[in-house]
């Protein structure tokens, strides 16, 4: 894992990282990586926001928040994560394992973040920031990707047409008490691609679902 991110930092640290809640909670309530998620996500959003300031002063406020909101989505880092393969080093629980763990967008993008505290912490902020920017610089250069991270589900029924297939299918399951809903939402472009999303909201479930599909498509 180290040698897939160019970088030297401390095994224990990192194997923290890579540790999910579901794993800890089947061995005894061990440490997990949620707050190392905490502190990169931070990190991540400061380094993606000086670059865009910096690489950008033609662009107002707005379009710099949108950009940003682009490059740190969990389908963002969830791409991330599968373009150096961090899928199979997650520690996870045997119910998560059983049900694709290793390539949920939510899964990955948490364990990207946790990677990116771990890596502060070892090796401090300039480390951090270097390998934040080394991962997100191939989404930096796709222009296209911020015109689909404005309107995903509009972006994603022109691509269908594109590829003279049938118009996206959604599906929404929700769960959890009227006051912190969660929603889960699936999408199939024909048999081309089939993703899924999450979000507090039904629209931001279809939204990143959309986002998701839209990613891979372009992929292929």
């Amino acid at each position: 894992m180290q040698q897939r991110l160019q970088i030297s930092i401390d095994p224990a640290l990192l194997l923290l990282a890579l540790t999910h809640r579901s794993f800890a909670y089947e061995n005894g309530g061990i440490p997990t990586n949620e707050r190392l998620e905490f502190l990169g996500d931070s990190i991540l959003g400061q380094a993606v926001t000086v670059k865009l300031f910096r690489d950008h002063p033609d662009l107002d406020e707005g379009e710099l928040a949108k950009r940003r909101a682009s490059l740190v989505s969990s389908v963002a880092l969830a791409e991330v994560g599968r373009a150096i393969k961090i899928g199979p080093y997650i520690r996870l629980g045997r119910g998560e394992t059983m049900t694709g763990g290793a390539d949920k967008p939510s899964i990955l993008a948490d364990t990207v973040e946790a990677i990116i505290g771990a890596v502060y912490l070892d090796a401090g902020g300039e480390a951090a920031t270097e390998l934040v920017l080394r991962l997100v610089a191939p989404l930096l250069q796709d222009p296209a990707r911020f015109g689909a991270a404005m309107d995903p589900k509009t972006s994603l029924q022109e691509m269908a047409a594109r590829r003279g297939t049938s118009a996206p299918v959604y599906t929404v399951t929700e769960s959890g008490p009227d006051h912190s809903k969660h929603f889960i939402a699936t999408v199939a472009v024909g048999d081309l691609v089939a993703a899924s999303g999450e979000g507090s909201s039904k629209k931001q479930a279809e939204m990143a679902a959309a986002l998701e599909a839209w990613v891979r498509l372009n992929a292929n």
